[in-house]
């Protein structure tokens, strides 16, 4: 049986409309993403999912089907902490919050985030996307 993302679309089917050979181990990592709706994940969380599902993969085959799934329109990808980066099973246009010290991200509702004065682009370039992470920490007692 080949599992279902959250529109009713096989995962293997999402795969191969996205351009990508559904090979085993794709499948098994799409259908990791997107069975549990949007989330946010670094590879190295979906490598220690992949291993407690039984799933056998290298880390860096990993990075390769993430990067390959970013390319393909699939995932988003949030570069957030130096080396650290997230990627976002919601693709549309949002905002996100970050905890510092928690690496936990998670979504802006939709609502007054507004951005204005953006530089104007290079020639031949045009603004695609402008991702805002708001760092968040706990209140400091004053």
């Amino acid at each position: 049986m080949v599992p279902n993302c959250k529109d009713g679309v096989s995962v293997d089917q999402r795969v191969r409309e996205a351009g990508l050979r559904p090979t085993r181990q794709r499948v098994a990592l799409a259908d990791l993403l997107f069975a549990k709706g949007d989330r946010h994940l670094s590879a190295e969380e979906l490598h220690e999912e992949a291993l407690a599902a039984g799933v056998p993969v290298s880390l860096a085959t990993v990075y390769n089907a993430l990067h390959q799934f970013t390319e393909a329109g699939l995932l988003r990808i949030l570069a957030v902490e130096g080396s650290k980066t997230y990627f976002d099973t919601n693709t549309s246009d949002h905002h996100h919050f970050f905890i510092e010290g928690e690496n936990k991200i998670f979504d802006i509702a939709s609502g007054p985030v507004e951005v204005r004065n953006l530089p104007e682009p290079p020639e031949g370039m045009e603004i695609c996307n402008v991702d805002i992470v708001v760092r968040l920490r706990p209140k400091r007692n004053v």
